[in-house]
């Protein structure tokens, strides 16, 4: 069965992941130094506080904030019957923005965890205006019209949050997390991360049966027994957590959340049993992969993560509408 190979693959291919990870970027490593770096760690080798303090938490996060998104927009698209829905575009992920600048605009010297808290009341927020528009607005459930609210939200809250930081005088401290960039990832933030991402992750699996029974249609779903309401919270609830910490983690990263459940619908069938644990696992490898393309771009440079995620996703999601976008998934 073939979304069981790739979930019992993927512990190796992550492996691979790292270890290229580690290795390739404006200086390579050998194996040797990244053996040691991890197992016999010299504070005074320059590589290996390379490896141990920027490639291995860039790596780890990665892996991370790649399966978050794509388990993120799984759940999404499951509740929504929306093939277009993921944080990126239904203005999840810019809450997030916006609410961590305006706190780093008012809390500059705040501790890590504030920062975790207020990326994940942003996502709150941001998936609050844009669906509880939609709530209001005739057909605004349908996946284009809650695409373009999603859209023109995310639109809003980006745009002030770009206000706020460039009024303030805080771009310069704010420009590697806008432009997503992995290299600059926090290894304590990571730490942090750990117990709001594995209660996330952890709720998410525990709704799949449910998820599987309303991406069926709610009357189907209510005809099992599912509490739709209680449900689609709880599913929401996940999305802010899951969203909220890959944001504090890296900031804004688009088109994961859309471009892998897909993927894994096609690989695992409709049941989230499958869905959900395959979208994690391809998430992680897909954003680990893009990273690395990343560097090599525009070599030496480090070229954003979210511009190859784009030479990916915008295709994809022109695909999605000209093909799927007109109608909720039957």
């Amino acid at each position: 069965m073939l979304p069981a190979f790739i979930l019992v693959m993927a512990p190796a291919a992550a492996l691979l992941l790292i270890l290229l990870s580690i290795r390739y970027g404006a200086k390579n490593m050998t194996l040797d130094i990244v053996w040691n770096a991890v197992f016999a760690f010299d504070e005074n080798s320059v590589d290996h506080q390379i490896v141990m303090t920027s490639r291995l938490p860039r790596a780890v996060g990665s892996l991370l904030i790649g399966a978050f998104l794509a388990v993120s927009g799984a759940l999404m698209q499951g509740i929504t019957r929306n093939y277009l829905a993921s944080p990126s575009i239904m203005g999840v992920s810019d809450g997030s923005v916006f609410a961590v600048t305006l706190f780093m605009v008012l809390m500059p010297n705040a501790h890590s965890e504030f920062y975790i808290l207020s990326s994940l009341l942003g996502s709150a927020i941001g998936a609050a205006l844009v669906f509880g528009l939609a709530w209001l607005i005739p057909q605004g459930m349908s996946p284009v019209r809650l695409a373009i609210l999603g859209t023109v939200i995310g639109s809003f809250l980006s745009g002030t949050a770009n206000a706020i930081q460039t009024y303030f005088q805080v771009s310069q401290k704010l420009s590697f997390w806008y432009n997503s960039r992995l290299h600059q990832l926090d290894p304590e933030l990571i730490k942090l991360c750990i117990p709001f991402a594995v209660a996330g992750l952890a709720l998410s699996l525990t709704l799949t049966k449910s998820v599987s029974a309303l991406s069926l249609g709610e009357e189907t779903a209510a005809g099992l027994g599912i509490r739709i309401w209680l449900v689609k919270g709880l599913a929401m609830l996940a999305v802010v957590i899951l969203t909220g910490v890959s944001v504090a983690l890296a900031g804004k990263i688009a088109f994961v959340g859309l471009i892998i459940p897909h993927i894994a619908r096609f690989i695992s069938g409709s049941d989230y049993r499958w869905i959900i644990p395959v979208s994690g696992v391809l998430g992680g490898l897909f954003l680990t992969a893009c990273d690395l393309i990343a560097r090599f771009i525009n070599f030496p440079f480090e070229t954003p993560v979210g511009v190859v995620t784009a030479l990916f996703g915008v295709p994809f999601f022109l695909y999605l509408i000209k093909t799927k976008g007109g109608e909720q998934r039957a």
